[in-house]
């Protein structure tokens, strides 16, 4: 929400006035200076939308102020052009609304028209989000990339690697939004002021890497564009894609990193189709690619991905994994009752290349259980495990 700045106002003005933090404010408003802001320009309200209301006869800013319990000064602010002395029957009064809930609506398959959608909104309400394209698939869609918080420690979440883990991706938003309103309503997470975590680390969030596959796995054949044809085939003729991994070349993205992937070469599927081809050669596909140079460019402390299912996660990698990994694997399970493994036989994963290259701390985490794709109705379930892993991932 935005606001026309007064004569003489500050952002700490603001900050006060709104309830809002005043690092947040300034997050949103770059180009504003901290004391006296330029009069005639507009300031962003991050955590507001506005409402319109209409003005009934007898109707007044101060009964409207006290209906919405909002001191007199905020709607004085928010409706210059209105003469509080001459309201007329039918006047309109914008008032500002205080998001308390989540936007992310999860009560239906979540594709990328959708994640994007969500994504527009949340960097509209708050404005200090940062939003950025990382690459394009092979479709030519943007891939994109959330930041929130400014602090040194860089802590980066995926989702959505394999086409039919779609559900991963409502359940980073739904995590991400929940953060959200914790900073800008100053409220707690679990009993976590999340103000600080805000200050001391950048949060990276990646959360649909496969956003071809996940459109064919929800829309079918026809979310292939000129690729119909191919995925048809690759599919067997079947027209249901709900067990699709790969991307729409029919790669599987999470064995395609250079880390072993001679050994899955070889005993991974030979050919294209719906899962485990790991590829003609390590990072041939442009959404792994876009992650592995994501990675690269950034000095990631820790990395999780979200995959289904199982209600397990991993941690190791042929004891390359730092020594603080498992404790922080233990936290993680207690968290979220989930089961820690240290080794799996697997390699060329995104994991695993991220713990060989750097010798950091990085965790596949299987949510959900029973089927693929993991349905609805266990999301709430699952949020509130994954709930805890993601704020033990600042807090550790």
């Amino acid at each position: 929400m935005k606001v026309i700045v007064r004569q003489g106002d500050t952002s700490l003005y603001y900050s006060q006035l709104f309830n809002v933090p005043l690092a947040l404010i300034l997050e949103s408003n770059h180009e504003l200076g901290v004391e006296h802001l330029p009069s005639g320009q507009q300031i962003s309200i991050p955590g507001y939308v506005r409402q319109v209301a209409k003005l009934r006869k007898g109707d007044s800013l101060w009964r409207i102020a006290t209906h919405y319990q909002l001191p007199l000064d905020v709607l004085l602010l928010m409706n210059p052009e209105l003469d509080p002395y001459r309201l007329g029957d039918g006047d309109a009064v914008f008032i500002p609304i205080r998001m308390t809930k989540p936007i992310i609506k999860v009560n239906q398959p979540y594709d990328y028209q959708t994640m994007i959608k969500d994504m527009n909104r949340l960097s509209a309400v708050y404005p200090f989000v940062r939003k950025q394209t990382i690459g394009h698939s092979v479709l030519k869609k943007e891939i994109p990339e959330l930041q929130i918080g400014h602090g040194q420690k860089q802590l980066h979440i995926n989702g959505a690697f394999h086409a039919r883990e779609w559900i991963t991706t409502p359940i980073i938003m739904t995590l991400l939004n929940e953060y959200l309103l914790a900073l800008t309503n100053r409220h707690t997470l679990r009993g976590l002021n999340m103000a600080p975590f805000y200050e001391e680390i950048t949060l990276s969030v990646v959360p649909m890497v496969n956003v071809d596959g996940v459109d064919l796995v929800i829309h079918g054949a026809d979310a292939a564009q000129n690729h119909k044809e191919e995925v048809l085939k690759l599919n067997g003729g079947k027209t249901d894609f709900s067990q699709w991994k790969a991307n729409i070349q029919g790669v599987d993205l999470n064995d395609q990193y250079p880390v072993g992937w001679d050994i899955e070469q070889q005993r991974r599927e030979q050919l294209p189709g719906p899962a485990d081809y790991p590829g003609e050669f390590p990072l041939s596909e442009p959404e792994a690619k876009v992650m592995a140079e994501l990675t690269k460019q950034r000095d990631f402390e820790r990395v999780i991905s979200l995959h289904t299912q199982g209600e397990e996660f991993y941690w190791g990698f042929e004891k390359k994994e730092p020594s603080e990994a498992e404790a922080i694997a233990t936290e993680f399970a207690r968290v979220s009752g989930y089961k820690a493994i240290q080794y799996v036989d697997s390699y060329a994963g995104y994991k695993d290349w991220f713990i060989n290259e750097w010798r950091k701390p990085g965790f596949t985490i299987e949510l959900g259980r029973d089927s693929h794709p993991v349905p609805l109705n266990q999301f709430d379930e699952i949020y509130q495990k994954t709930l805890g892993i993601f704020l033990a991932n600042f807090y550790m």
